[in-house]
């Protein structure tokens, strides 16, 4: 019976999304409400995305993956073309709540691709952290579900097409080296590794297969026969089809590395300077240059060590640059767990502990708190070696499945008890999973809200959660305060060095050593840091903007309210109205300012 109904249920859901898509076609033109309008960008997006549908609960085109091919990227490009056309069509005048927000968001993320156009192929196609290689293992295992023997042919299905996906991004790679876009020696280097991870282990200890099984394995309703056939199909498509795919990356790149240079920063592509403002502009949302950013990296810097130096001095610990001793500290024994598998488990019910101690007290700053809960996972062993200390999955919007909190334990002195708490803040509560879930579980606004994000204003709201924490007497052992400060100077860092990789020309190991000796991170931390900021030009700096701008934002509405100023009100206007640009934040709090006098 259950059975029938999720049937009966996708068929209703086929038949409207249908419907919809037909309409969405037939009304070429702008739908007459602009409300509509929204609806139908989202659509055209799921509609193309068959991975968004899966994402957000939709049970259709389960059996398809997203299609990456030149043809599929063309067509995406000349209806975000079209879509903006449409949109300035719309009169803005005559807009109002929500509705303006939503067209002063949507205005500014389509003019943001369009601007990036000129850049298309400057970002590299596969990386140490990510590409087609390892995004369809952790879209497969975390987010395909298995409920019955649909849902499992339809896993088989995908990963039958997984030939084709990797195939499809060789191209990208490929004509990105004819145009002098290649990823750095080193770089290429960690990317043959993470693909002999995922190549060569047994077959029932790929990630892929031990996931198949484990889900076939949980279903009830099929026989102990049906489910060895299904086992062997995913076998068979291993064998056949992912195995050969994972051969011909492999061969691609242990070519490519033959010719690829050293040289870190993006100032060597094409136009490489202008590239990489144009990185900043997009992912800060501001006008800076990176000089300026440069200049207040290194400002910040001396600020925050200066602070630390305090701490150590008190603490008895007083021989050295703040970043030995920050590193003496990570070898302290009294601050480590066992480097065992206890030791890890452990690791992670402490931080589940952090986070319930913590999300127990926020009432007296937050009015709104997200409906999803929020779990702790271990990153998975496939990919730990190249991934950062913690990441951050939301939460599904029909609340199936929890936000998840991934605590990186590949080297246990990466993970020093000072610094766990804030971690656990800035990744969960009240960080990335207050302000992500919240977003999610907004009512009344256009979906694609729900899909449009601005690093900053993310990761400005998560560094931004680490100091809340400890206005809140959270942090207030000295040790746990050098935890959250350190924290901060890494961000500092981060202005430092990303402007000095792309664009004062440091090379790989001058960004390492100043990090290393500055924050007295864990070496392994510091490299995997570096080879990000290398492939992934200015993200890095928009956690420190976007915190400088909140706290900016915050002494604003304080002072210039003075005892009408509320904390949980400000937070109301950051976070009800879900991700926007640092400029449009700052108009929302003026106008809660303006109100609030009035």
């Amino acid at each position: 019976m259950k059975t029938f109904w999720k049937f009966f249920k996708r068929g209703l859901l086929v038949a409207l999304l249908v419907l919809l898509v037909f309409l969405v076609n037939l009304i070429w033109f702008r739908p007459f409400s602009i409300n509509h309008f929204y609806d139908k960008i989202f659509l055209e997006f799921a509609w193309n995305s068959p991975e968004t549908l899966t994402s957000i609960g939709i049970g259709l085109k389960n059996e398809e993956l997203d299609d990456n091919s030149f043809e599929a990227e063309e067509k995406q490009l000349a209806l975000l073309q079209k879509d903006y056309q449409q949109l300035l069509a719309y009169d803005r005048e005559g807009l109002e709540g929500q509705t303006a927000l939503s067209y002063d968001i949507l205005k500014f993320f389509l003019e943001g691709e369009l601007a990036s156009l000129k850049y298309k192929h400057h970002g590299y196609s596969v990386t140490q952290r990510g590409g087609s290689y390892q995004g369809i293992v952790n879209f497969m295992t975390s987010t395909h579900e298995v409920e019955d023997i649909g849902d499992a042919e339809d896993y088989l299905s995908r990963v039958s097409q997984i030939g084709d996906k990797f195939d499809n991004t060789l191209a990208y790679v490929k004509k990105e080296h004819e145009m002098g876009i290649l990823p750095p020696r080193f770089v290429i280097t960690k990317i043959i590794e993470n693909l002999h991870n995922l190549r060569d282990p047994e077959m029932s200890e790929h990630p892929l297969v031990q996931d198949f099984n484990k889900k076939v394995d949980a279903l009830n309703e099929i026989s102990d026969t049906e489910k060895g056939a299904l086992k062997e199909q995913m076998v068979a498509h291993m064998n056949d089809i992912v195995l050969p795919a994972y051969d011909r990356y492999l061969d691609l790149f242990n070519e490519l590395k033959t010719v690829a240079t050293d040289e870190a920063g993006v100032w060597k592509l094409p136009d490489g300077d202008a590239y990489y403002q144009s990185r900043i502009k997009a992912m800060t949302t501001t006008d800076y240059t990176a000089e300026e950013l440069h200049t207040v990296g290194l400002s910040e810097v001396e600020r925050i060590v200066a602070e630390m130096d305090a701490i150590l001095n008190e603490q008895g610990r007083t021989e050295g640059t703040v970043g030995e001793r920050m590193l003496a500290l990570n070898e302290d024994p009294a601050f480590l767990y066992p480097d065992t598998d206890e030791g890890r488990e452990q690791i992670l019910k402490d931080y589940e502990t952090m986070i319930n101690e913590i999300d127990a007290k926020m009432d007296k700053v937050f009015a709104v708190r997200p409906k999803a809960a929020v779990v702790v996972k271990r990153v998975p062993e496939y990919r730990q070696k190249t991934a950062s200390g913690g990441s951050y999955s939301a939460p599904s919007p029909d609340g199936s499945r929890p936000g998840i909190f991934y605590a990186n334990l590949y080297d246990i002195k990466a993970t020093p008890k000072w610094g766990m708490k804030t971690l656990a803040y800035h990744e969960a509560v009240p960080g990335h999973h207050f302000q992500i879930a919240i977003k999610t579980e907004l009512e009344g606004l256009p979906m694609f809200r729900n899909f449009i994000g601005f690093t900053a204003y993310s990761e400005g709201w998560a560094l931004y959660a680490e100091r809340l924490a400890w206005e809140q007497g959270f942090q207030q052992e000295p040790f746990n305060n050098l935890g959250r400060l350190q924290a901060e100077l890494l961000r500092a860092v981060r202005l430092v060095v990303d402007s000095g990789i792309h664009y004062k020309r440091w090379t790989r190991e001058q960004a390492i050593d100043y990090m290393a000796s500055t924050t007295g991170m864990a070496m392994t931390d510091v490299e995997s840091e570096i080879e990000r900021y290398i492939v992934w030009p200015g993200q890095a700096l928009a956690y420190k903007v976007g915190m400088m701008k909140i706290l900016e934002l915050r002494e604003k509405a304080k002072t210039t309210l003075g005892d009408r100023y509320d904390i949980r009100e400000f937070h109301d206007v950051v976070l009800k109205n879900g991700a926007v640009p640092m400029t449009i934040l700052e108009r929302l709090v003026d106008e809660y300012i303006a109100e609030k006098k009035a």
